[in-house]
């Protein structure tokens, strides 16, 4: 797939990078997404929902498992239940229903679901600021009094919504989503969001959206990014490379492993 001289350049060169050098490897330096240990088990609660399974008891048995932050089925009813704990009474068969599963799995699996790992996209949104508390982009990391003083080229370190915050107030930026990354370089500042997109469809795509609308706020006061990683740079037909090749190919959107090259060069 070959693509126009009105690409912007650090889109060219994220796709690039992707489909040409070892972009997983590097990009594992930004997003080590290492599942974390089991969740946690409270002994007393899990005592309970023993005596409950042993019993026969399905209301205790649900009650107990809702303490734990998993529930060890999914269920479209479970939801509900956990939030009005009344309806385990009055709706005797959907109690049946989802009992009957949790007595077929057996208190093995049952405990082997209520302590599996947090997922691993679930972690990934603190792992791009910490990355760039390693000083990979070269300059410091200043809080929002001396980010606000400094002539130096520098990174806010501050939370998504104190950024958004700044942003608003000093850069007329009125998108109501929080920002990943605020810095001030070469006279100018920059603002975007930052996403690893791990696979399409639903929730990726919101995320990808999200960065894209970013980018296309209008009348702000700074350099608007989207630093985007992930499945979007694979050549193919898929929706989120067909709109970055295709009507958003003039954006500023990069891979987080060209971000440093694309500051200096401001």
């Amino acid at each position: 797939m070959k693509y126009g001289n009105d690409m912007n350049y650090w889109m060219k060169l994220s796709i690039e990078y992707a489909n040409q050098r070892n972009y997983l490897d590097d990009l594992f330096k930004v997003y080590p997404t290492v599942p974390e240990g089991i969740r946690d088990i409270n002994n007393n609660i899990w005592n309970e929902v023993e005596k409950a399974f042993k019993k026969k008891d399905n209301i205790k048995l649900l009650k107990n498992l809702f303490e734990f932050d998993l529930f060890p089925i999914k269920d479209s009813y479970v939801a509900y239940l956990k939030r009005d704990i009344s309806a385990l009474e009055r709706n005797p068969a959907t109690i049946s229903r989802l009992s009957g599963r949790l007595y077929e799995m057996g208190l093995n699996k049952i405990y082997e679901h209520c302590s599996e790992p947090k997922e691993t996209n679930r972690q990934i949104g603190p792992l791009f600021k910490r990355w760039l508390k390693s000083k990979v982009l070269g300059v410091e990391l200043l809080k929002l009094d001396r980010f606000l003083k400094t002539k130096e080229n520098a990174v806010l370190d501050a939370s998504d919504e104190e950024m958004k915050s700044f942003a608003k107030e000093k850069l007329n930026y009125k998108h109501d989503k929080g920002l990943d990354f605020v810095a001030y370089f070469n006279g100018k500042y920059v603002i975007g969001e930052a996403k690893f997109l791990t696979d399409f469809g639903g929730h990726q795509n919101a995320q990808f959206n999200d960065a894209i609308a970013t980018i296309k706020t209008k009348n702000v006061n700074a350099v608007k990014i989207a630093i985007l990683d992930g499945v979007l740079y694979i050549k193919g037909n898929n929706k989120m490379h067909r709109s970055i090749t295709g009507k958003l190919k003039e954006g500023n959107i990069m891979s987080s492993l060209v971000l440093r090259e694309f500051l200096y060069q401001l």
